[in-house]
């Protein structure tokens, strides 16, 4: 008797990695862009696990999945409200911070657009 293998597509296998990582608490909240196509599919494995998210648009085919600490997504909804690239600064590094991000690297993202922002200004 053969074994059936279901051939998962990178977003569901990527997605699954990001919900083993959180279930483990490598991290607090993560944030899953995926195709539009693929967003019921995470929306449900999220719900399965019992594991809080927010969906937000990125583009015109792609959606930002973010889930985890609910503390964490009532703050993504007070401040992430347009497009990532249109983040200040200031809340680009938080964001970054808490999605976990090296906090040095996000210290210097944080100062190269701050620098920028105000050489524009």
């Amino acid at each position: 008797m053969a074994a059936t293998h279901e051939v998962l597509a990178p977003e569901a296998r990527v997605l699954m990695n990001h919900i083993y990582e959180y279930q483990k608490g490598v991290r607090r909240m993560v944030l899953f862009t995926c195709n539009r196509r693929f967003e019921q599919f995470a929306t449900e494995r999220l719900c399965h696990q019992s594991i809080d998210y927010v969906v937000q648009p990125a583009g015109r085919e792609n959606v930002n999945v973010y889930f985890g600490r609910r503390e964490c997504l009532d703050a993504i909804r007070l401040f992430v409200t347009r497009p990532l690239n249109k983040l200040t600064p200031e809340e680009d590094f938080i964001l970054g911070a808490m999605l976990g991000y090296d906090i040095c690297v996000q210290c210097e993202r944080y100062c190269k657009q701050k620098l920028k922002k105000l050489t524009n200004s």
